[in-house]
């Protein structure tokens, strides 16, 4: 046969195969799967479905926000359970165990709080999405055991850590100083951080927010597990202390934990939030005062009444009053499900930290003294709340 023959019967060939092929029905196509969407809270009851990236977008512009996309009902089962005749959790009129405190304090040190931050900030980044957000979380499960390993009445104490899972890698951190109820005081810091530009690609120090909440109640865990009546489980009420993880999500890790407590009928009576405690600089140069921040809206009244007069009687500094909106931090998702909450910051929020969320947020930015300040306030809110009647 020729080559032209061959060549006319080949095509005649590839023509009749190519029309004994049936076009593939629409369903066969490829799929272009869509990005994932999370329905966030701006406010309570005004919800909307975004992309995690239009998360970032949102907070770089300063808008903050829960994403509930996991817990849409948080706080429901609480708020069906309260009755008119519940009475609503009353605070002390003004601290009331001052000997037990003050000694307490002496024992709080600045090195400690630098070394434990210095460590820290030294992953890349804390992102929770990230492994290096799941070895930093690791690291502090460390330290926090250790604490309890190596205090004065570790023999003798009850105290413990455990980690809070989540399905995105990085734990939430709970350790707890058991009381003789189950009436319970919970301390709160976040302990992931966050480049807002690219989180999955750039360093992310977080020595500010949250790394300095995140080793001052490191700090004051430790001071408290050196008074003997606490740490053998002697106070009245239980002392936990949570370092929430993906905080920078929308609240999640926090979220998580009390969901969990709220399904679970947990009685917790006050929780405090420490994010951000070691930035003056913009006070100092506004020419005020160093103070610490207490936040006065989307919190407890009564509870941040108490916060005040811990200040008052246990810090070297006095307090301002200040704003940060709904959602701005962990002691939202506390206030959601139903328990009081309130929130302290290193200064006024005008004045707080502008370098948070990029790779400048530095150790060299901070005072580890106004660290230890937040921390003298963390010691007298736990002991005072542990020895109190409710």
């Amino acid at each position: 046969m020729r080559f032209g023959d061959i060549l006319a019967t080949s095509l005649l060939a590839a023509t009749a195969a190519a029309r004994s092929v049936k076009a593939p029905r629409p369903e066969q196509l490829p799929v272009k799967q869509e990005e994932e969407r999370f329905l966030v809270e701006f406010e309570h009851g005004r919800t909307k479905w975004i992309t995690e990236e239009q998360k970032w977008e949102f907070k770089r512009a300063g808008i903050n926000f829960m994403d509930i996309t996991d817990h849409p009902d948080l706080g429901l089962l609480n708020s069906l359970s309260l009755s008119p005749s519940k009475p609503k959790v009353t605070f002390p009129p003004h601290p009331t165990h001052n000997a037990t405190v003050h000694p307490l304090l002496e024992t709080l040190s600045a090195s400690n709080i630098r070394a434990n931050l210095e460590k820290l900030t030294s992953f890349y980044t804390r992102y929770f999405r990230s492994h290096y957000g799941a070895e930093s979380s690791a690291w502090l499960y460390s330290r926090v055991t250790s604490t309890i390993a190596n205090s004065t009445h570790s023999r003798s104490t009850n105290a413990s850590a455990r980690t809070f899972p989540h399905k995105w890698g990085q734990s939430s951190i709970v350790a707890t100083i058991p009381g003789r109820t189950n009436k319970t005081i919970v301390v709160g810091a976040h302990q992931d951080s966050i480049n807002l530009f690219l989180p999955s690609v750039l360093a992310a120090p977080g020595a500010d927010d949250d790394g300095s909440g995140t080793v001052t109640i490191l700090e004051a865990f430790r001071a408290l597990l050196e008074h003997e009546a606490i740490a053998n489980g002697s106070a009245p009420n239980t002392i936990e202390f949570h370092w929430y993880s993906a905080e920078e999500g929308g609240l999640l890790g926090s979220q998580d934990i009390f969901s969990a407590y709220e399904k679970a009928g947990r009685d917790v009576k006050a929780m405090l939030q420490q994010d951000m405690t070691g930035y003056v600089q913009g006070t100092l140069a506004a020419g005020k005062p160093e103070a610490v921040g207490v936040i006065t809206d989307y919190v407890d009244a009564g509870l941040t009444a108490f916060i005040k007069t811990l200040i008052g009687e246990y810090c070297d500094v006095g307090y301002v009053e200040t704003k940060c909106g709904y959602a701005c931090s962990d002691h939202a998702s506390a206030s959601k499900a139903g328990y009081p909450s309130a929130f302290v910051i290193e200064s006024e929020f005008g004045d707080s930290d502008k370098k948070i969320h990029t790779t400048q947020d530095v150790i060299a930015e901070l005072s580890f003294e106004h660290m230890i300040q937040h921390a003298r306030m963390t010691v007298g809110y736990a002991v005072e709340l542990a020895m109190a009647e409710f």
